[in-house]
């Protein structure tokens, strides 16, 4: 029987071990109070197809992807985004989750007609969310 009972163990083991084949990268501590924000478009707007979104940051700094500055990183729109990339991975860059690795403040994109949401993420250096996670208000805007 204990036999059985350690082949099922080692069985959970190994199949929790190829499940989980990304790893997971340090991450950075948040300093206490800090807060990213969209300052604009507000929630509920109704915009164009080209909005200009202004990022808000206070208690942190920002700074261009790859420079390990304390206390400083840099932004990621996530756009039409309903769940945040995942803790200790990088945050990835696609059509969705737009990196602002420059060390941007604020971007103008081009989007489809109809109902989106924003939401910033703030990652370090790595592109990796910081702990805890730096994230603004999810906002709803419709473009006309």
């Amino acid at each position: 029987m204990k036999r059985i009972l350690l082949a099922l163990a080692l069985t959970g083991l190994t199949a929790t071990a190829i499940a989980t084949d990304a790893p997971v990268l340090p991450t950075t501590a948040a300093p206490a109070g800090a807060e990213v924000y969209i300052i604009s478009p507000v929630d509920g707007a109704t915009v164009g197809q080209e909005v200009t979104v202004r990022f808000g940051l206070k208690g942190m700094g920002v700074a261009p992807a790859g420079i390990g500055k304390e206390h400083a990183g840099h932004h990621h729109l996530l756009v039409d985004v309903k769940d945040l990339p995942a803790a200790g991975q990088p945050i990835p860059a696609d059509a969705n989750h737009i990196h602002f690795g420059g060390g941007q403040t604020q971007a103008t994109l081009k989007l489809a007609p109809g109902t989106h949401t924003l939401q910033l993420e703030l990652g370090d250096q790595h592109h990796v969310p910081f702990e805890p996670a730096l994230v603004s208000k999810r906002i709803t805007i419709h473009v006309k």
